[in-house]
Parts: C-alpha cells; sequence; structure tokens
C-alpha cells in the first residue's frame, strides 16, 4: 500500500507478464501496417518490371518472409512473458521489437507487388506465442536455445529466397538480404548468452512445421 502511494514500480507476476503480453500479440498480429524503427532496406533500389508470373512468384515469398516475421516476434514475446532472468527477457523483447522491423518492410514490399499478408496471420501468431510460453517455462536456457533454431531456420529460408526470386526483383532482395543478417546476429547473440542446444526431435518438429507454414502462407 505504501509503496503504491509514493509510486513505487509495480512488480509484474509471471502470469500478468503473460496476459500483458498475449494481449499485445494479438493486437501486433492485426496490425496491418507496423511502424518500422529503421529505414527500409529497399528504399533507394529502383523497382524493375515484373511480369505476372513473377510478381506473384515475388508476392508469394515476401508472404512467407512476412509470416516468419510474425511468428518469430510472437515466439520472442511469448518466451519473454516467462523468462526468469531480466537479462534474457530484455535480450528477448529486444529482438521482438527488431522483428517489427522486419514485418513493416515486407509488408511495404507486399504492398509495392499489390499482395496482402497471410489471411492465418493471427493464427500463425497465436500458435507461436504458445509455442514461445512453453519453451520459456522450461528455463531461460532453452528459451536460447529456441531462439537459436528459429533463427538459423529462418536464416536458411531467406538464403533459398534469395535464390529463388526473381533476378531482377533488386527491392526484394536487399530487404531479405538485411533480415538474413540480423536473424544470423539474433542466434549468435543467443548462443553466447547461454543457449542450450535443442533435442533433434525438437529441431524436427520445428523444420516440419516450418515447412507447412511456408506452403501455406505462399498461397493464403
Amino acid at each position: 500500500m505504501n509503496a503504491m502511494r509514493h509510486g513505487s514500480p509495480r512488480t509484474y507476476s509471471r502470469i500478468d507478464r503473460l496476459l500483458m503480453a498475449a494481449e499485445r500479440a494479438l493486437a501486433s498480429s492485426l496490425v496491418a501496417q507496423p511502424v518500422a524503427r529503421t529505414e527500409n532496406p529497399a528504399t533507394n533500389v529502383p523497382e524493375a518490371e515484373l511480369d505476372a508470373h513473377a510478381r506473384m512468384h515475388a508476392a508469394g515469398l515476401m508472404r512467407i518472409n512476412h509470416v516468419g516475421e510474425v511468428c518469430a516476434q510472437a515466439l520472442y514475446v511469448g518466451q519473454a512473458a516467462v523468462a526468469r532472468d531480466p537479462a534474457t527477457r530484455a535480450q528477448l523483447l529486444a529482438a521482438a521489437a527488431e522483428e517489427t522491423d522486419h514485418l513493416a518492410w515486407c509488408g511495404e514490399r507486399l504492398r509495392e507487388l499489390d499482395a496482402r499478408p497471410s489471411l492465418l496471420n493471427p493464427l500463425w501468431y497465436a500458435g507461436s506465442y504458445a509455442i514461445g510460453a512453453i519453451a520459456g517455462l522450461r528455463g531461460d536456457g532453452w528459451n536460447l536455445g529456441f531462439v537459436v533454431e528459429t533463427e538459423r531456420q529462418v536464416e536458411a529460408h531467406l538464403e533459398e529466397h534469395l535464390h529463388s526470386l526473381p533476378a531482377a526483383d533488386a527491392r526484394s532482395r536487399a530487404i531479405v538480404q538485411v533480415m538474413k543478417a540480423d536473424e544470423a546476429r539474433h542466434a549468435d547473440n543467443a548462443q553466447a548468452a547461454g543457449a542450450r542446444a535443442l533435442p533433434a526431435p525438437v529441431r524436427h518438429a520445428m523444420r516440419a512445421a516450418s515447412a507447412l507454414m511456408k506452403a501455406v502462407a505462399y498461397r493464403f
């Protein structure tokens, strides 16, 4: 009571943080145009003429990338909600904030390609948030292990997209190249902070879920 009168900051329980993060996660997944903190890497890259097939293919790949950022942000926010160590929580939230930049860049590129984000974004977010929270309950080492595995898988599919994007689509390539470098840095930071290696079945399950997401998000 006295602490409240003197304006001391409130200490939130793990359940408080979980509920607040869930509210933010659902709101974020429904925001049409999040605001990036940093300039879009494609700002000064000229737009190229793409035929209908190339434009549709580029849009499908950028929609996958957009969904990947939705999932990564949700995973980090879910993990941060239950993280025990304040330093780990801060690292997870900083990574989530950077994913918001990626989300904004991909969303902008989709609009330029006359395409839309995935219709299933709220479901992608909710599922990833739940996975993040469950992983976080195992402890901060497992938390960071999920970060490493997630970022390595995202980095790999971004490398695939650099090879698959239409050769003329320099704007999409500029975005994907910066995203790839950022994801690698997130993984390295988590590894240095004490990430535990995930069991092989968990890694395989994550890859299978990622493959399903990419197949669905390319079209929907």
